[in-house]
């Protein structure tokens, strides 16, 4: 959920309402020192790029189970590979925006560390770990979940303004009827808080990143990719979709009065983050709120959801075992430690010898 002052008439492409912030044509403006990052940041998002290699890397993942269903698993394992360093390279086209735009610590680290992971799961399929198609089936079925979202006007536009109408409609319930008017993206997601009446003079407005959708696809893709009944499937979908909704809504409206509010202006950190990360002295609460509390509480929600998946549909927890075995370099066999060996796939990382 990006801030806005409240009263500012330009708007930036890539979700922030700031009066003159300037369009850009080229990187090559960038270097030369004519354009700031977060001009360049704004001009990456609202260009085809980041569309154009999210498609093909989903395309690639997608094309490779075909394969494998086909039976020519190493050709699926080849195009595999090809796919998640396009997914890698994708990732690290948004640090701009992370970096420059949301002044988002986590997320600038996780698009800087994305291309050296994504590059080192291209190696592991490349050079036979086979368990990795089922990885790669999750992320396929994952983008076939958020693409269609992200690109489809129609789509878009109702989940955006839906989330709005529910995030308003949860303020309400806190005593704030601020109303809604059209945000910098084009939508009726903005709240309408006076300036003159709230501390730091901003708002904030709501954006697809803010509905929640990114980690229902999580959960989604996981939860589809492996074999397991539907009658455990559906439930565990059903619940993790509506943890997520839940949660969310909770987090939108936490932000969505912290900013206007400013309930993080505390002098000593406006202090930190004005001097070491260059923040504006007005978005100090709304930087607190979203990128460090919100955030932070958003990786426990996500173990938390994790475990209770699992519960249902323990299968998730072969994908879950060649994350850990690139991040860490170790195998672990998570159906043995969670005392669920009965529900392990045979393509499970722990069920091959790789």
């Amino acid at each position: 959920m990006p801030p806005a002052p409240a009263g500012a008439d330009g708007v930036s492409v890539a979700g922030l309402e700031f009066a003159g912030d300037a369009a850009v044509s080229s990187v090559f403006a960038f270097a030369s020192g004519a354009v700031s990052g977060p001009a360049i940041a704004s001009t990456l998002i609202d260009s085809p790029l980041t569309d154009v290699l999210a498609w093909l890397a989903i395309g690639a993942f997608l094309a490779a189970v075909v394969l494998q269903w086909n039976g020519a698993v190493d050709g699926a394992r080849k195009l595999a590979a090809a796919a998640w360093v396009v997914f890698g390279v994708f990732w690290l086209a948004m640090f701009p925006y992370y970096y420059y735009e949301m002044q988002s610590p986590l997320q600038t680290i996780l698009t800087i560390v994305a291309l050296p992971l994504c590059t080192y799961v291209a190696y592991l399929l490349y050079t036979g770990r086979q368990s990795l198609l089922l990885l790669s089936k999750a992320v396929a079925l994952m983008g076939v979940i958020y693409l269609p979202v992200e690109t489809i006007p129609v789509a878009r536009t109702w989940l955006i303004e839906t989330t709005a109408a529910q995030t308003h409609y949860g303020m309400e319930l806190l005593g704030h009827s601020p109303g809604i008017n059209e945000g910098a993206n084009g939508y009726q997601s903005r709240f309408d808080f006076d300036p003159e009446e709230t501390v730091t003079g901003r708002t904030t407005y709501i954006i697809l990143a803010c509905t929640g959708i990114g980690s229902m696809a999580i959960f989604g893709g996981l939860i589809a990719s492996v074999k397991a009944p539907l009658k455990r499937k559906v439930p565990a979908f059903v619940m993790a979709i509506g943890v997520i909704w839940f949660l969310n809504l909770l987090r939108n409206v936490f932000i969505g009065l912290a900013s206007p509010w400013g309930w993080f202006q505390q002098d000593w950190l406006v202090s930190l983050l004005t001097t070491y990360m260059g923040a504006e002295a007005n978005r100090v609460s709304f930087l607190v709120a979203h990128n460090y509390i919100a955030q932070s509480l958003s990786v426990v929600a996500l173990i938390g959801i994790t475990y209770l998946v699992v519960k249902l549909v323990p299968e998730i927890l072969a994908p879950l075992e060649d994350v850990l075995f690139v991040l860490t370099g170790n195998e672990y066999d998570l159906f043995e430690a969670l005392d669920v060996e009965e529900h392990r796939p045979a393509n499970a990382p722990s069920a091959l010898d790789q």
